[in-house]
């Protein structure tokens, strides 16, 4: 394993972003279907912006190795040529199906610390070692994410097929491998440093859109 790899998979930032509080409250307290649609539509910000970031990301890096396995990943993302398939059509239909209407979907404002998230995502994409920290910091952390989502939706709704849940178990064990490959070429030290430490400020910001959601959570459970 590439030394850049191995200070990623075992960073301490990772490991609090996959154990946030957010998720242990979810598998130990009912979730109301309050709750469950203010999670969904916070979620929906950065699942809609992935795909730009992607295409970013693809234009910002050089190596042609690194620019084919990110597109792999925005392919499947954007439904492996069948727009119907793309991941944020699949939340949609997914979430209509288990009862949120469109508008709790995709038209709830961003919170603040959505918004910064959202604004980290773009700014990284802009330059090749950030976009690279990001993807990796991502992909290491997306199914752990979305499985929390997931959760939180079937507590709610009682609703166990969720579609979109399905094409993550899926597809994230080749996202990862995508990702690796991108940042598995060899690194002056000095690029490493900067691709770990974008890989840091996006588990950041994304610990912050989570405790965000955990402090929403429990106003919820106190008002009950």
């Amino acid at each position: 394993m590439q030394p850049v790899l191995e200070n990623l998979s075992q960073h301490p930032l990772r490991r609090s972003l996959i154990h946030h509080e957010f998720f242990k409250l979810i598998k130990t307290e009912d979730v109301s279907i309050r709750s469950a649609g203010i999670f969904i539509g916070q979620w929906w910000h950065p699942l809609h912006f992935f795909p730009t970031f992607l295409s970013g990301a693809i234009a910002s890096v050089a190596e042609l190795e690194m620019k084919t396995a990110i597109s792999t990943i925005l392919f499947q993302e954007l439904g492996e040529g069948n727009p119907a398939r793309a991941h944020e059509r699949l939340y949609i239909e997914t979430m209509t199906k288990a009862g949120f209407p469109r508008s709790t979907i995709t038209e709830a404002p961003a919170f603040e610390t959505t918004k910064d998230l959202i604004s980290g995502y773009r700014k990284a994409s802009a330059s090749p070692l950030t976009a690279l920290g990001f993807l990796y910091g991502t992909e290491v952390a997306d199914l752990a994410m979305v499985s929390g989502i997931g959760q939180a939706v079937r507590k709610a709704t009682g609703i166990r097929e969720l579609p979109w849940v399905d094409v993550h178990v899926a597809q994230e064990p080749g996202h990862v491998e995508e990702a690796n490959q991108a940042i598995s070429s060899a690194f002056s030290d000095n690029a490493e440093a900067q691709i770990l430490s974008s890989a840091e400020e996006m588990w950041s910001l994304w610990i912050a859109f989570f405790s965000t959601l955990h402090e929403q959570f429990q106003s919820e459970h106190q008002l009950a």
